[in-house]
Formats: structure tokens, sequence, C-alpha cells
């Protein structure tokens, strides 16, 4: 080559120049946007916290509470290694992540993996594809997400900006339950004896309750901000059973995201946040520095018929004055204004603050809606209720317990994961392909309940064909109670086409369906006695879980999954396991 070089003409030499500059210029182009693998170590291990005046032993991540954030750009590798210490299996969960062709790194326990069993560990390995914005982690087996979460934050590509004005600072606000007592044991005597279990004993904002009895004024999150500045919070709700209203005394938010998809801003007093979700909002603070403290707030909205922690958990909104201000003012105690919520069941403004969400649908971030159905299923969500074995002693009347379903079918979760099962062509004995896709028989669901409400019980799943385009309907149903239902799909986001109340019709209803801009999420609030509407490309090789994520609908069999069969071609192939999956 250098020999042939020396021998060009000169204008030879040049061409030659130019072309190696040509060839070599997108690689320089790729690597201003070069994948980044990011490493993250997290030991499960148990630490003491004190909360509402009691010290109490948790399971944390790095004894951290909540636990560290995971921060990365769009197009960046995640490896986190867990390591597990405590006396619990564990497995940890990346929601909102859509885990293309990694299926095995997903998480939730005896779907897409066996737990890590004490003194084991696994490494989480999985790449971040065409999402940016706020997700977060979670445990993802029996109750132990109480205390094991954290954010997810990930950044545009270098040189990437927001599609909104770049804020001054980024505040991560995780919302949360805390209980005094076990919550292992909480759920593990519920489900003993068929009732509902305790509700928590306080709400929390980034791990603390504020100031909700004398102990815990050390317990209060403060947030201090620059006058006329702008500040981006990455809202997170945490909660176990708990949709939560947010907002901040005496100003306005506005949203720019919900679930890492940017939405068409729009300004609000209030937000609402089902569990699993996470909302960005804008917080513009006022020009001159108020003298006053405003309260930032969460408390629950509660549509279902069963006791819920009716508590607020309050933080402090403080303005930074000059210092020559400071001084004076650090002896005189400002007033604290205090935030107005809805009522803790009003379904209109849940209904019409989901509404108002909408996909940016523009041509640097389309809204890629499947315009055309291949499979519809119709299923409902709610309650039931189901007979105990004769060796349990349930307290429902002739020895029944509540219990949740999807179509009818309370799902049981197997003894080995369902993507091994499936991936080695083992199902039998592990899982069903029959799940329906219409309930077992019809009535008026939001109605009189029938007069039998008795659930069936399995491990059903449903196939799909790759890139088969899905239409869901997802009906409430009004057994012992119409409820609010968050309902969450692993490995994909879905648009929310249409949601309405009462009964879905399917002659009216789908000709209102947006198709143009739809919000896009991967967990969506199925309204109290109504239905919601959502369409997915099915893209993803691999078993994903959808479920409620009100933890005790979880626990009382609201859940299923989906199958999602390999395409043709390479690039649409789940790849094998990892050599450290752990076992059953």
């Amino acid at each position: 080559m250098g020999c042939a070089y020396l021998n060009m003409p000169g204008f030879m030499r040049a061409m030659f120049v130019v072309l190696c500059a040509l060839m070599i210029l997108p690689e320089l182009t790729h690597a201003k946007h070069a994948r980044v693998t990011r490493h993250y170590k997290f030991n499960i291990k148990m630490q003491n916290f004190t909360r509402l005046c009691q010290t109490k032993n948790i399971v944390t991540v790095n004894g951290r509470f909540p636990g560290p954030r995971i921060i990365a750009r769009e197009g960046d590798r995640i490896m986190v290694k867990v390591v597990n210490h405590v006396q619990y299996n564990v497995t940890l969960h990346w929601h909102g992540i859509r885990q293309l062709k990694s299926a095995w790194a997903d998480g939730p326990a005896y779907i897409t993996q066996c737990p890590i069993q004490t003194g084991q560990s696994f490494v989480y390995n999985f790449t971040v594809i065409g999402q940016r914005g706020t997700l977060w982690w979670h445990a993802h087996i029996s109750w132990l997400r109480t205390t094991l979460y954290g954010p997810i934050v990930i950044l545009p590509k270098r040189h990437v900006p927001y599609p909104f004005p770049q804020p001054f600072r980024e505040v991560p606000i995780i919302l949360g339950e805390w209980w005094k007592a076990d919550t292992e044991a909480v759920i593990n005597q519920a489900m003993q004896t068929g009732l509902a279990p305790n509700v928590s004993d306080a709400h929390t904002i980034n791990g603390l309750p504020g100031p909700v009895s004398n102990c815990a004024a050390k317990e209060t999150f403060k947030l201090k901000v620059k006058p006329g500045k702008t500040y981006l919070l990455r809202l997170i709700n945490a909660a176990l059973n708990d949709e939560m209203f947010f907002s901040i005394a005496n100003h306005t938010l506005t949203m720019v995201e919900a679930d890492a998809v940017y939405v068409k801003p729009f300004s609000t007093k209030v937000v609402l946040i089902t569990p699993g979700q996470t909302v960005n909002v804008l917080l513009k603070a006022k020009s001159k520095a108020p003298n006053a403290t405003f309260a930032i707030s969460t408390r629950p909205y509660a549509t279902g018929p069963a006791a819920f922690d009716n508590t607020t958990a309050t933080g402090f909104l403080e303005y930074k004055k000059p210092s020559l201000a400071s001084s004076k003012s650090n002896t005189k105690k400002l007033p604290l204004l205090r935030a107005v919520f809805p009522k803790f069941n009003d379904t209109v403004f849940a209904m019409n603050f989901h509404n108002k969400v909408r996909s940016l649908a523009s041509a640097r971030f389309p809204a890629k809606v499947p315009k055309t159905v291949d499979r519809r299923f119709f299923f409902t969500v709610g309650l039931g209720i189901s007979q105990c074995s004769k060796n349990q002693q349930c307290q429902g009347p002739n020895n029944t317990r509540v219990a949740a379903a999807v179509n009818n079918v309370t799902f049981v979760t197997p003894n080995i994961a369902l993507l091994q099962a499936h991936f080695f062509n083992k199902s039998k004995g592990v899982y069903t392909t029959d799940f329906p896709a219409n309930p077992p028989f019809k009535f008026n669901y939001t109605g009189t309940p029938p007069s039998n409400i008795f659930v069936s019980s399995g491990t059903k799943a449903v196939v799909l064909p790759y890139n088969t385009s899905v239409e869901l309907v997802l009906q409430d149903t009004s057994i012992i109670g119409a409820e609010s239902h968050p309902l969450h799909l692993h490995g994909f986001n879905f648009f929310i086409v249409g949601q309405g109340n009462g009964n879905f019709d399917p002659k009216k209803d789908p000709k209102k369906f947006n198709l143009v801009d739809p919000a896009e999420r991967n967990t969506a609030g199925v309204p109290s006695g109504g239905w919601v509407a959502v369409r997915f490309l099915a893209d993803n090789p691999g078993v994903w879980f959808m479920h409620c994520h009100l933890e005790v609908h979880t626990s009382w069999g609201l859940k299923m999954a989906w199958i999602v069969q390999d395409g043709k071609r390479r690039n649409q192939k789940l790849p094998p396991p990892p050599s450290d999956l752990p076992k059953c």
C-alpha cells in the first residue's frame, strides 16, 4: 500500500486521501455516539433504618434506601452484578427497559429467571436501545420491592438536546410506602388467611415520610431552589399499593415526559401517577424568593372497596436567598403553604388527566402506532374469590379467599422460569398456551356482578408470532368492587388509543380511537368502572409478564404472560441464556 501510494501522481494521491477520509468519517461519526458499557455492583444486604420513631432492619442495595441511581445514555450497555447476602431469594427488574433480545435480564421471578439465592450472584446485562428519560429498577419477587428500588436516568445521546428548555438542575423524586411491620410477614399472613394485607403506615418522598409525627422532623425531604431557575423533577411511583397525587403548593408543573417517552407539554397543579409509572415535570421557580416555604406533597388516589393508607407525605420546597438576606431571615420561621388535592376518589380528574397525556408525534419523535391489527384481545381485570384447600384456614365464607384475575384466570406461579421452559421447548407441565382471548362468559362487567364470582386458576400464556400487531382492551369489573388497576407490560411500550367509562362498546368505541398522537407508556391505569384500549407491536422475542402494579393484586393472581416467538432472521431471535443464569 505504502509503495503504491508513493508511486501515484499528485492528483491521484489527493483523491486517495479524500477517499480514505470518506471511509473513516462514518467511523468517527459513530465514535462520537460510541456505546459505553457502564458497570454497577449491587450488594443485597440488610441495613437498619429509623422511620416513624422505630428502627427496622430492611433489605437494601449497598445499604442505601432508596437504592443507588443508575445513569446511562441512550445506546449504552448496562451491566449490574447483583450479589445476594440476605436470607430471601431476590430478583431485580429494570422497569420500562425494552430488553430487546435480552429477555433473560428482565427480572420477574419464575417468568424470565429463577431467583438469585442466598450467597449467589447474577449479572444483568442489557443495552438501552431507542429510549431516553426516567425509568426505575425494583425487586420483582414477593414484596421485597417495598425497600429495594431506585431510579434509572437515561440521558439523550451526546450533543442531543431535550425537546424542552434545558433545566438548571435535575432531581429524582421517588414516591414510596413505609411499613413499621416486616412486609414479608404482612403478605405471608394475608396469603394464609385469604384476607387483604395490612396497609402501610406512611407514604414517603425519597424514603422520607416528612413531618407526619413528632419524631419525623429530620425525616423530611427538602428541595432548595434558586429564584427564576427551571428544575426537571424525575417522578417515580415506587409505592406498592397506591396510585398517588403529587403537587407543590402555589406552583404549576409542566409535564414533558411519561414512562421515558416525550409528551406534548401541558401545565398542571396536580400530577397523577400510578405505581410503576414515571413522569418528568418542569418546575419553574418564582422570579423572586417569596417569604414562605412550600409543601411538596403526595397522597393516594384510591377507588377500590378496601382500606388504604390515607396519609400524606410532605417535603419542603425552600427558596435560596442572597446571603445577606438569609442571615437576617434565619431567625424567622417562614409560613408553610400546603398543596391542594382533588378528592381521594376523584375518577373524573383521573380520566381528564390521563386524556391530556399525548405523544409528541413529531418528525424526530414519531408515534409509531400500529395502524392495522393482526390480533384482538379483550381482557377483564378485577377481583373474585377462590376456594382454599382443606388444610388451609381461610377466613372468607366457606373457607374462601379473595383472588384477582385476568379473564377469570388467576395466575399460578410456576416452579421454573417460563422463559427457560419456552426456550428449551420444555413447556409440558410448566405452562399451557390456552389463555382466553376473551372472557369465558359475558356479563354486565361494570353493573350488577354475576352470582358466581369464583375464578379459575392456571399457568396460562398467549403465544404471538414475531411482529404481530396487537390490540388489547382491558376492562375493569365491579366484582367485589370497581377499582383502578395500573397494568404493566414487560418488554414493550404500548399506545393508549382509547379509554372510557362503563363497558367497552366494540361497535362505537373504536371509531373514537386516537391513532395520531396517543400516549406511549409501559404502565396504564385501567379506569375504575371503565376500560382502556392499547396497541403494541410484538417485535421482541421472549416471555413477557403483564400484571397489575398494585402488589396486593399481583399477589392475588392478577397477572399473565405473553410469549413472543422468534422471527425468521438472525436479528429477530432470542440468544441463549447467559452462563450465570440462576438455577431453581
